[in-house]
C-alpha cells in the first residue's frame, strides 16, 4: 500500500531490527575475530533466510540490521529461521564468545526515503529488539494479531512495556518453541554424562482441590530422594512444577530440561486411603520403562514413597552398587498432621509475598506443634523468616534473624543428613554476615545432595560476598544448569549481576539484571533486579538509565537504602561494597 502526502512516501510494513548481544564485549576481547565470524554468521544465516522470506535489507550498522518485508508472516518465520540456525550455530562454542542476535518485529507505517526508512514503524522494533532475550524474538500486538495461529510458534504475553521515544506503552509479545516452551533460539541442554531423570508434577485425581498440596508433597519428597543419589542428575524442583498442568508430549518436556528419563503419575486420595501411580519413561527412545500402582492406608505414605523411589532408581540404573542404591532414608513425622501442615505451608511459602509468607509461617508453626522431632518445618520456618528480611516484607529485622538461626540449627540437629536443612540454615547465616559458618552449612548440603540448585546459588551468594565473584559465575552456572526452568532462577540471575558488577563486567552485568527482570518472578524479588541494573549502569556513565532503574526499584521496595543494602548485602570486601553502594549513589540512592 502506497500513499504520497505533501512530498512524504509511506507504506505500511514489516520491520525486523536485529543486534548483536554484547557485541562491544565481544570486539573489546578480539575484534578481528568477532567481525570474521559475524560475516559469516550473516553471510551463511542472515541473509540467506532473510532472501528465502523476501525480505529487503535496509541497511547494516556495525551489529545492527534493519530489514524489511512484505508480510508479517514471512518477517516471523524468518526471525525464528534466523535464531533456529543460530542456536546450531552456537551449540559447540563457548557462552562468552557466542555471537547472538536479539530480534524484534513491528508492523506500522513507515516513511519512505530513497532506500531508507523511518518513522514509529521503525522505532518499536527497534525499541522491541532492546526487549528480547539473547537468541529471542520479541514482536508487536499488530504483529502477533496477524500471525496467531498461522506458525509452528507460541507467543508468551509480556504486556504493556513504556520504550524510549515512544508515547504510548507498547504490548510486547515473545516467540517460544511450542506451547508455553522455551525462547526461540535456545538451544536444549545436553543430555549429562550420567543418568537425567525429571519428576512431573504428580497429578491430583481425588477431585478436591484443597488436596493439591498433597499430590505436590509427594512428588517433591520423590525429588528430594532422587536428589540424594550422585550418581543422578536429577532436575530441581521449580522447574519440574513450571509444567504443572499443560498439555506436552513428554520427549518436548525432556529436550526442554536436556534429561533422559520422566517420572510422571497420580494421587487419588479418598478417606484413609490412598492410591499412587508412577511411570517410568525413556523420554529419548518413547518408550515406558516401568509403570506400578500402589493402594495404601494414609499412615503407610512414607513406606510408599520409598518403595516408589527405590523402583524407579533400580529401573533406570540397576547396575548401581549396592552402596549407591542404599538411599538415606528421612525419618517420617510422628503424625501425618505434622507432615501435612507442613506441605502446605511450603504451598503458601513458594507464592513468595507477604501474606503468604505469613500464612506459611503459622503453618510451620503448628507442623513444630503437632512433631517437634520433624526436621522439614523447623528448615522451612527458617527459611521462610529469612525471606521475611531478603525481599524487604519487613524493613527491620528485629529478632526473626535469631528466631531464624535457632530454627535453622534445630532443623540440623534434628536431621543432619537433610541437604535442606543445612541450605536454610546457610542461608540465613549468610544474612547474619557469618559467612563462614554459612558456607560450612553450604558446603554440606551440596555434598548431601550435589542436585540442589539453591544450595549451588546460596554458595555463589556468599563467595560473591567475600570477594570471590569469580567463583560465584560457576555456582551460578550449575545452578541455572541444574534447574533450568526454575522460576526462582530470577535469584540466581540477578546474583550472577552483582557478581559481573564486581568483577567490573558491568555491561553483562546490565544484560543479566534486566534478563532477570523478563522473568515471570521478578516482582518478588522486592527490587534487587532494578537495583542492580541501576549500580552497572551507572558505573557505566548512563546515569539517566540508572536513576530510572532506581526509581523502578524503590517503587516496589521503598525500604532500599544503603543501610538496609548493608544489613543484606553483608558484604566483606570493603571495596567490593564499595563499588556497588557507589554506583547506587550515583543513581541517586539514599543513605
Amino acid at each position: 500500500m502506497w500513499v504520497v502526502r505533501q512530498g512524504v512516501e509511506r507504506r505500511l510494513a514489516a520491520v525486523l531490527s536485529a543486534d548483536v548481544v554484547g557485541y562491544s564485549r565481544l570486539m573489546g576481547a578480539d575484534e578481528a575475530g568477532t567481525l570474521a565470524v559475524l560475516k559469516a554468521h550473516r553471510a551463511e544465516c542472515l541473509d540467506p533466510e532473510i532472501a528465502t522470506y523476501k525480505g529487503r535489507i535496509v541497511k547494516l550498522m556495525g551489529d545492527g540490521t534493519l530489514v524489511e518485508f512484505p508480510s508479517a508472516v514471512d518477517a516471523v518465520e524468518c526471525a525464528v529461521a534466523v535464531q533456529r540456525g543460530m542456536a546450531d550455530r552456537n551449540a559447540e562454542v563457548p557462552e562468552d564468545r557466542r555471537v547472538a542476535f536479539r530480534i524484534g518485529i513491528n508492523l506500522g507505517d513507515v516513511i519512505i526515503d530513497g532506500d531508507d526508512i523511518y518513522g514509529d514503524g521503525v522505532n518499536i522494533a527497534a525499541r522491541l529488539q532492546e526487549l528480547a532475550d539473547p537468541g529471542g524474538v520479541c514482536v508487536s500486538a499488530n504483529i502477533h494479531e496477524q500471525v496467531e495461529g498461522k506458525l509452528d510458534v507460541a507467543f508468551d504475553d509480556r504486556g504493556e512495556q513504556a520504550v524510549k521515544n515512544i508515547a504510548k506503552p507498547v504490548r510486547v509479545y515473545g516467540v517460544t518453541d511450542g506451547e508455553a516452551g522455551t525462547p526461540i533460539g535456545q538451544p536444549a541442554p545436553p543430555l549429562p554424562d550420567k543418568p537425567s531423570i525429571a519428576v512431573l508434577p504428580f497429578v491430583n485425581m481425588s477431585g478436591d482441590p484443597e488436596q493439591e498440596y498433597f499430590s505436590d508433597g509427594i512428588t517433591e519428597d520423590i525429588i528430594t530422594e532422587l536428589a540424594r543419589f550422585r550418581s543422578l542428575f536429577v532436575i530441581a524442583r521449580n522447574s519440574s512444577f513450571s509444567f504443572k498442568g499443560q498439555s506436552i508430549e513428554a520427549k518436548d518436556i525432556a529436550r526442554r530440561l536436556g534429561v533422559r528419563y520422566l517420572v510422571e503419575g497420580s494421587v487419588r486420595r479418598a478417606g484413609n486411603r490412598v492410591r499412587i501411580t508412577a511411570q517410568l519413561i525413556d523420554a529419548v527412545h518413547d518408550t515406558h520403562l516401568w509403570a506400578e500402582r500402589y493402594d495404601r492406608e494414609l499412615e503407610d505414605i512414607f513406606a510408599v514413597q520409598d518403595e516408589v523411589t527405590q523402583a524407579i532408581v533400580t529401573a533406570i540404573e540397576p547396575e548401581l552398587v549396592s552402596a549407591e542404591r542404599e538411599r538415606a532414608r528421612r525419618k517420617p513425622p510422628n503424625s501425618m498432621d505434622a507432615w501435612e501442615w507442613c506441605q502446605r505451608g511450603l504451598w503458601h511459602l513458594y507464592h513468595f509475598s507477604p501474606e503468604e509468607n505469613a500464612t506459611a509461617q503459622e503453618m510451620f508453626h503448628r507442623a513444630i506443634a503437632l512433631d517437634p522431632g520433624f526436621a522439614q518445618p523447623h528448615a522451612a520456618l527458617a527459611y521462610s523468616l529469612f525471606y521475611d528480611l531478603l525481599i524487604g516484607y519487613v524493613s527491620e529485622p528485629g529478632d526473626r534473624l535469631a528466631r531464624a538461626h535457632e530454627a535453622g540449627k534445630t532443623a540440623v540437629m534434628l536431621d543432619d543428613k537433610d541437604s535442606f536443612s543445612h541450605y536454610a540454615l546457610g542461608r540465613v547465616c549468610t544474612i547474619l554476615g557469618n559467612h563462614d559458618e554459612a558456607m560450612d552449612e553450604l558446603d554440606v548440603a551440596v555434598a548431601l545432595n550435589p542436585n540442589a540448585a539453591l544450595a549451588h546459588h546460596g554458595r555463589g551468594y556468599v563467595l560473591t560476598l567475600i570477594g570471590r565473584a569469580e567463583e560465584a559465575l560457576d555456582e551460578y552456572d550449575e545452578a541455572l544448569r541444574l534447574s533450568p526452568r526454575d522460576p526462582l532462577a530470577v535469584g540466581t540471575m540477578t546474583m550472577r549481576s552483582v557478581a559481573l558488577t564486581l568483577l567490573r563486567r558491568h555491561e553483562e552485568a546490565v544484560e543479566w539484571a534486566r534478563r532477570s527482570q523478563r522473568q515471570p518472578g521478578a516482582a518478588r524479588l522486592g527490587g534487587w533486579p532494578e537495583a542492580h541494573e541501576a549500580t552497572a549502569l551507572a558505573h557505566l556513565g548512563r546515569v539517566d538509565e540508572a536513576r530510572a532503574a532506581l526509581d523502578r526499584a524503590l517503587a516496589v521496595n521503598p525500604n532500599l537504602s544503603a543501610s538496609f543494602i548493608d544489613a543484606v548485602l553483608r558484604f566483606t570486601n570493603l571495596a567490593d561494597r564499595d563499588h556497588y553502594i557507589e554506583g547506587l549513589r550515583k543513581a541517586g540512592l539514599a543513605e
